[in-house]
């Protein structure tokens, strides 16, 4: 269990957990005159992040002096998930924050906020979440699960979500089985202790979960889920008409970033230590998902459509009005 303890330290998951740490430090952002940097509105930022391998674009932005080419000073802030921090995207004081579809999806449909996905970070591969059981658990596939629990990070939410699609496709209805919340760094004991039958994990906990005995029953980022978007960068449509010249010069900073992350592992595996306290071999042994500059519009639509089937969204998503368009 030694690897657990490591990963449940310095990992945070975008909807439960929070590690310390963070490229540039918890700072404020400010504005400058139009005179300065290029005409930028505004040269420093505060980006909420969630130090989880999405995140790795920011950090090789920063290691590789994108922000500085364009004229920004870029701080962060760790946070543990978007909603915790609505009222400083509101208010402004907290430009951008790393978010997944399905948070983004739910605050929007709330009318907490009306937000952008202003860059596409990550989108599902195989073996990046998953559904797992006790070792020697008599559950053996998706059939058996029927009437039994399974523990997800946060209900009504990307976990949830996927398994019902691989539940139906497996013949169990969602509503026969249980979903109880449980923070991933207690999943393990969670099953141990018979608390819950089954466990949705995510890297790297599902990794050490494998490795600790577990059996994975379900990959739920393959099959009818294949390709599933996971997160991203969001900003507020408010702070996207106030600062367009800065919010250009970010984005290109970001998709430089991201542009290199896709074409090199090594890239990722570099940052993800400074900011997540995972230990680098820890790190480059993780399944990722894939970074790609977008994420497949068909995808992110199947998900918008499952989360308002499952009567997780009020509203049915039109997922083209999900998108920021940036200009520069």
């Amino acid at each position: 269990m030694q690897l657990t303890r490591i990963v449940v330290a310095g990992m945070a998951v975008a909807l439960a957990l929070s590690a310390c740490g963070g490229g540039g430090g918890e700072g404020q952002t400010g504005t400058t005159g139009a005179a300065s940097s290029g005409g930028l509105e505004k040269t420093q930022l505060l980006v909420g992040v969630v130090p989880v391998p999405s995140s790795a674009s920011l950090f090789i932005a920063e290691k590789r002096g994108f922000f500085k080419e364009e004229g920004l000073t870029v701080k962060t802030e760790i946070i543990q998930a978007p909603t915790a921090v609505m009222p400083k995207i509101v208010n402004g004081s907290m430009d951008a924050f790393m978010t997944s579809y399905v948070v983004l999806m739910t605050i929007n449909d709330s009318g907490a906020a009306k937000l952008k996905l202003f860059q596409h970070t990550m989108g599902g591969a195989p073996n990046v979440s998953g559904v797992v059981v006790a070792k020697g658990s008599p559950i053996k596939a998706v059939a058996d699960l029927k009437g039994k629990t399974v523990g997800v990070n946060v209900l009504k939410a990307l976990g949830q979500t996927v398994t019902n699609a691989h539940l139906q496709e497996g013949g169990v209805r969602p509503e026969d089985v249980k979903f109880v919340p449980v923070p991933f760094a207690d999943q393990l004991g969670a099953l141990s202790t018979g608390k819950v039958d089954a466990a949705w994990l995510v890297e790297p906990f599902l990794s050490a979960a494998k490795k600790g005995g577990a059996t994975q029953i379900i990959d739920t980022t393959s099959g009818v889920t294949e390709g599933v978007p996971i997160d991203g960068w969001g900003v507020t449509e408010q702070w996207l008409t106030k600062y367009p010249k800065t919010a250009a010069a970010f984005h290109r900073a970001l998709a430089k970033a991201q542009e290199v992350a896709g074409a090199d592992r090594r890239a990722i595996d570099e940052v993800v230590p400074t900011y997540t306290q995972i230990p680098a071999d820890t790190a480059a042994a993780m399944t990722l998902g894939t970074f790609t500059m977008e994420p497949d519009k068909a995808s992110v639509q199947k998900l918008a459509d499952l989360m308002h089937g499952y009567g997780y969204l009020k509203t049915k998503v039109d997922v083209g009005q999900l998108f920021a368009s940036v200009g520069g």
